[in-house]
């Protein structure tokens, strides 16, 4: 299957299965794919055991590497193929808020204020939803060393967090995806209809509320 070259960011908390799926549509779409780089924070397994000692060297560490691969993107028009990357660039920012004390956050601000003007906009954001429980079902599931620390009250301070933030969201046409019924590695149908609505959505804010197949 064919789409117009464009950079398409999949986002969702923890759990929602981003990752997952800009795999499977780097596949389709003979893509190139920009994955965050979570297993190369030197901090985050201490993050998970003592979230306010370690939160403010994270936060740095993921904003700094997250700026690198984001102005690497903007070499993308150099190759005529679809640039799928699994994290939008203002995650990092949703992330800080939640963990950042005051005069850290301040610092952070300052920050990514700087750098942010500097980061190319997506061309599509498929912002990927879930219930909180259905959430930590899957982490639980995928079974990562560090993320077995992870508590249900934080998943769910995370999942609130996303959904205030893409409430909001304007900046790109937006496509918001219900998870819960789905199984997109499973169900080959699943698959295919989200496919689908990615290739047809080009403007403004849609939402797509999947039964599964």
């Amino acid at each position: 299957m064919e789409l117009e070259p464009k950079l398409i960011a999949i986002e969702g908390p923890i759990g929602a299965g981003k990752t997952t799926l800009s795999h499977l549509l780097a596949d389709e779409f003979n893509a190139r794919l920009v994955l965050e780089v979570d297993d190369d924070n030197p901090f985050i397994s201490k993050f998970y055991e003592d979230r306010q000692s370690s939160a403010f060297q994270t936060q740095i560490f993921f904003l700094m590497s997250r700026y690198n691969q984001y102005r690497a993107l903007e070499q993308r028009d150099l190759f005529n193929q679809v640039v799928i990357t699994d994290y939008l660039f203002e995650r990092d920012r949703i992330f800080a808020s939640i963990n950042l004390d005051g005069n850290e956050l301040h610092l952070y601000e300052q920050i990514y204020h700087l750098i942010k003007i500097k980061i190319p906009q997506p061309d599509l954001v498929v912002y990927l939803q879930a219930d909180t429980p259905i959430l930590y079902e899957r982490v639980q599931k995928r079974g990562r060393e560090y993320e077995a620390l992870i508590e249900y009250s934080y998943l769910e301070e995370v999942n609130r967090a996303f959904n205030n933030f893409f409430f909001y969201y304007t900046e790109t046409p937006l496509l918001v995806v219900n998870t819960n019924e789905i199984d997109i590695v499973g169900k080959k149908l699943d698959l295919q209809e989200l496919i689908k609505k990615i290739n047809q959505h080009r403007i403004g804010r849609e939402y797509y509320n999947p039964l599964g197949s």
